[in-house]
C-alpha cells in the first residue's frame, strides 16, 4: 500500500470527515458573528472589543482557526494531487507539487500565527 506522508491523515477517511468537521465549526462560527452583527446594529469598537476580550469568544476564535488550517490544508492537498499532476507538468510534477504544498504549509502557519497573535495580543 503507497502512503502520501503529505495529506492530513494518511487516510481519505478522516481527511473527509476533517472538512466535513471543520466546515461545521467554521459555519457555526460565521453564523455566531452574523448573528451577533444583526443583533447589534451600530456595533462600535468597544462593544466589538468587549466580545473578543471574552476568554469563550478566544477560545470559539480560536477553534475556528484550527478548523480554517485543517479545512484548507485537506482542499489545497486535493487540488494538488488531483491537478499537479505527471500529466500535465511531466516529470516534475513532484516537485512542482512538493512546492506548491510547502507554499501552502508555510502560508497556514504563518495565517495560524497570526491569528493567535491577534487573539491572544502575544
Amino acid at each position: 500500500m503507497v502512503t502520501n506522508v503529505t495529506n492530513l491523515s494518511r487516510s481519505g477517511l478522516y481527511d473527509w470527515m476533517a472538512q466535513r468537521v471543520s466546515a461545521v465549526v467554521l459555519a457555526a462560527y460565521f453564523l455566531f458573528l452574523i448573528g451577533y452583527l444583526v443583533v447589534n446594529p451600530g456595533i462600535g469598537y468597544d462593544q466589538w472589543h468587549a466580545l473578543f476580550d471574552c476568554t469563550a469568544m478566544r477560545i470559539f476564535s480560536l477553534l475556528a482557526l484550527v478548523a480554517l488550517g485543517a479545512h484548507a490544508w485537506v482542499g489545497m492537498w486535493t487540488i494538488s494531487t488531483d491537478y499537479l499532476t505527471p500529466m500535465a507538468f511531466g516529470k516534475s510534477a513532484t516537485v512542482v507539487r512538493f512546492l506548491f504544498q510547502a507554499f501552502c504549509g508555510i502560508a497556514m502557519f504563518a495565517f495560524f500565527v497570526w491569528g493567535v497573535q491577534i487573539l491572544w495580543g502575544v
